[in-house]
């Protein structure tokens, strides 16, 4: 595979005591202390009030944090192909279909129904900002932010106009957690164009390699980087949060990682 190159407008993160990316940039370069707390997600406004009641984590996350990154970037977010990218989606949904299956009564709702597909949080989306663009959503398991981003690049590439990635995770609750771990709910989120803007911070090259992928420093985030499939974001962020030039290996498909290239603009 070529190397594929972007510039990143908007940038957004929310995850355990990651509120939004200014609290988050601080702490990554080292300007704040890292203060582990749960992940709060406030009620998507932007969304109809029926639609608002039905929408679980990991929709409230992939909007808060796609709107946050097309704010940063001064995006209008309905005009911005969009690729969605979870390891496992809405896992309180899976709980809930998996306890009325286990049921003499088996039927599902309407609403659980239609929430399970993968696809949803899109859903959601088009509803919350009135996008009309084409939209992605994928998963590869521990794999799947250095795959979301790998699409989003393509697009970029070959499309030649701005596109937003979103990449989020939210744990399962028992039992379901005990076989997939996932501590708490991550989510980031980039705007990457084709070309340097009044807003663009860096110029992203990206291609692929086998070096060993990049680990936090700090044990905290380091634990959060390996136990979010979407917190593997987590060494490029910190990179970028320094704003300087330089490199980093994101985990991908084993023995293959992303070599990841930073320029400040």
């Amino acid at each position: 595979m070529s190397a594929m190159s972007a510039y990143v407008d908007g940038i957004s993160v929310i995850g355990p005591g990651c509120a939004d990316w200014p609290a988050t940039e601080a702490v990554l370069a080292g300007r704040a202390d890292y203060l582990p707390s749960p992940t709060v997600l406030s009620p998507v406004l932007a969304l109809p009030p029926a639609e608002r009641r039905r929408t679980g984590r990991i929709v409230r996350l992939a909007i808060a944090t796609g709107l946050e990154a097309a704010g940063r970037a001064a995006a209008d977010p309905a005009s911005l192909p969009a690729v969605f990218s979870s390891s496992g989606g809405d896992g309180d949904n899976c709980h809930e279909i998996c306890q009325t299956l286990a049921t003499s009564d088996r039927q599902l709702s309407p609403t659980r129904f239609h929430n399970s597909v993968h696809n949803a949080p899109a859903g959601y989306w088009s509803i919350a900002t009135g996008a009309m663009a084409a939209s992605t959503s994928l998963c590869a398991f521990d794999a799947s932010f250095a795959a979301g981003l790998l699409e989003a690049l393509a697009q970029v590439v070959a499309l030649g106009r701005p596109t937003l990635l979103i990449a989020c995770d939210a744990p399962y609750p028992s039992p379901l957690h005990e076989k997939r771990p996932i501590p708490d709910a991550f989510g980031t989120a980039l705007v990457l164009a084709p070309a340097k803007g009044e807003r663009s911070l860096l110029r992203l090259t990206v291609g692929l390699d086998e070096h060993r992928a990049d680990h936090m420093t700090e044990p905290r985030l380091e634990s959060l980087r390996a136990g979010v499939p979407a917190a593997r974001s987590l060494p490029l962020l910190a990179l970028i949060a320094r704003r300087v030039a330089g490199s980093v290996n994101v985990e991908y498909l084993a023995p293959v990682t992303l070599r990841i290239d930073v320029e400040p603009c």
